[in-house]
C-alpha cells in the first residue's frame, strides 16, 4: 500500500472508531451487527487491510452506509450533473 492509500486507511479507521464513540456502541455491539470479529473491527479502525465486505458491514451497522454510496455516487458531484445529459441514451434523452 502507497503512503497516501495507508494515510487514507488509517484515517476511514479514525473516523469508523469516531462513528461508533459519538454511537456510544461498544466494538463488541458493531462487530457483531456487521457479522465479524472484534479482531476485524479493530484492523478496520486501525487502518489495516481489510475486504470491501467488512467495510461495508460495518458502514451499515453504524448506519452511514447510505452516507458513502452518496458520496461516491458521480452523479451527485457538479461533474456528474454537468455530464449527465451526454451519458443518457439518445432514446431517453429530453428532446429539445
Amino acid at each position: 500500500m502507497d503512503a497516501r492509500t495507508s494515510r487514507s486507511a488509517t484515517q476511514l479507521g479514525d473516523n469508523f472508531r469516531s462513528w461508533r464513540k459519538l454511537l456510544g456502541l461498544t466494538a463488541q455491539q458493531v462487530a457483531e451487527r456487521a457479522g465479524i470479529s472484534r479482531q476485524t473491527l479493530s484492523k478496520l479502525e486501525n487502518g489495516d487491510a481489510v475486504s470491501h465486505e467488512t467495510v461495508l458491514g460495518v458502514a451499515r451497522a453504524l448506519g452511514i452506509l447510505d452516507r458513502i454510496i452518496e458520496a461516491t455516487d458521480p452523479w451527485q458531484s457538479d461533474l456528474g450533473r454537468m455530464r449527465a445529459a451526454e451519458d443518457l441514451p439518445k432514446r431517453i434523452r429530453h428532446r429539445d
